[in-house]
């Protein structure tokens, strides 16, 4: 335990977290949910849902409390509580799979806005905003920058966090490499071109990367095993 930590306090879930000192995280009373990481200008919170263990993380501005969920994936009920928990303000989804939206409906429904892309809006059940590439998101004083990734599926699109060293990747890119490209939408050679010129090619080596599915890594992690992943094809 670092000095002047309060022991009551929650830990970083993430791997590439480092301690937190801070006294004033809120703790929603959510099964599942926990503090995933943390800076002195946003928080991160994830829960795992659904079938296919899905993360949902909902990014919080530290200094003004408003947040932003990412992917309303599944257990509407939960995902529901945490929004109202953590002012959620509206909802991003970082692409169209059925499993990442099936909490669709009851976000719009309890009034909170959905974004996504043009792209993959078709297969969503309804949505109220279309996101674009290279824009920039206020989630209260904080800036979240649009990265669209197609390949995953036509529309997919990540999210970086300005001042801090975070990218929500959907399921464009995992620890050991991109997506699956099988589904309809979906394109291997599209993915790689994504990865490679759009993620390793502009941001630094720790950055944290946060997908869809599993655990953390990083860009520098990553970005050695392009080739690899080019040559054995998936």
């Amino acid at each position: 335990m670092i000095p002047d930590m309060d022991p009551d306090q929650p830990t970083p879930t993430s791997p590439h977290a480092g301690p937190c000192s801070h006294h004033d995280h809120p703790r929603p009373a959510v099964p599942g949910v926990a503090l995933h990481w943390c800076d002195e200008q946003a928080e991160i919170h994830r829960i795992v849902v659904g079938d296919f263990e899905n993360n949902v993380f909902v990014l919080r501005c530290r200094q003004t409390g408003q947040s932003v969920l990412i992917d309303a994936a599944n257990e509407h009920d939960k995902l529901l509580e945490l929004c109202r928990a953590l002012d959620v303000q509206s909802v991003l989804e970082t692409h169209g799979h059925w499993d990442h939206i099936q909490a669709v409906p009851a976000v719009r429904e309890a009034g909170y806005r959905v974004a996504v892309t043009a792209d993959d809006a078709a297969m969503l059940p309804s949505y109220d905003d279309l996101l674009e590439d290279e824009t920039v998101l206020e989630v209260g004083r904080l800036r979240l920058h649009t990265i669209c990734t197609p390949g995953h599926t036509p529309g997919s699109i990540c999210f970086r966090l300005e001042g801090s060293p975070i990218l929500f990747s959907g399921d464009t890119l995992f620890p050991g490499g991109p997506g699956n490209t099988t589904f309809e939408g979906g394109d291997f050679s599209t993915i790689i071109g994504s990865i490679d010129r759009r993620l390793f090619a502009p941001l630094p080596a720790d950055t944290i990367v946060m997908p869809g599915h599993g655990l953390d890594t990083t860009i520098g992690a990553e970005r050695p095993k392009l080739d690899e992943w080019v040559d054995r094809g998936w």
